[in-house]
């Protein structure tokens, strides 16, 4: 990376700074017990987890949204996750570490996802990260998320910092667009949740990461 050092560093939530699947693949196989239904392996779920809650209904369940009876499969499997937040949820391995190195140099941190605030934000809390993230970027304070750059501008925005000094971290194509478009710097975390088939090569990132011991050193040597 630059000799500058970023004024800050955003991260995706779901596959990139936190561990998220294991909950996402109780609640989902739950839901296909409650349809008599076959659970689905754990790998196949982690590997969608970072589409979101429409993805995982769809693979579940094999309807897309606006087909009857979807709208109510997404809002059970919300409430159901609503209910085991953060049970088997854990920072990926190094991430305490990291956001400890990036607190001793003076770069703030913060977090720019597509999960709803009222699930980001306790998820958050429960974590208890420290330093705390110095901001939050949800699609309920904006009119167009990922990978639109607007959420990235807004937290740019409301940290005092410029997007050319600052690094977005994420797990899938639409991170690393709305990093690019935001002219924000940006990494490939290798480490999320990737489809078998996908390659983080594809997406035009700044710089790839394998595991988070390789984005530290990436951030701070």
């Amino acid at each position: 990376m630059s000799a500058d050092a970023p004024q800050a560093v955003l991260f995706d939530l779901d596959g990139t700074l936190l561990d998220t699947a294991p909950d996402f693949a109780t609640v989902l196989n739950r839901m296909l017990r409650e349809h008599d239904r076959a659970p689905l392996p754990f790998g196949q779920i982690r590997a969608t987890v970072s589409h979101g809650a429409r993805a995982l209904v769809k693979l579940a369940f094999g309807i897309a949204d606006g087909e009857p009876g979807f709208e109510t499969l997404r809002s059970r499997l919300l409430e159901l996750y609503e209910s085991g937040l953060a049970i088997e949820t854990l920072p990926f391995d190094g991430i305490r570490e990291l956001l400890a190195a990036l607190a001793a140099r003076g770069i703030a941190w913060g977090v720019v996802t597509n999960k709803p605030h009222y699930l980001a934000w306790p998820l958050l809390a429960r974590m208890a990260l420290q330093p705390p993230a110095a901001v939050l970027i949800c699609p309920d304070h904006v009119s167009r998320t990922k990978p639109d750059p607007e959420p990235l501008l807004l937290a740019c925005k409301q940290l005092g910092c410029e997007p050319g000094r600052s690094i977005y971290v994420g797990d899938h194509a639409r991170d690393i667009e709305a990093g690019r478009s935001a002219g924000m710097r940006t990494v490939a975390a290798a480490w999320g949740y990737l489809a078998e088939d996908e390659s983080v090569l594809s997406w035009g990132a700044d710089f790839v990461a394998q595991d988070v011991t390789a984005l530290t050193h990436l951030l701070i040597d």
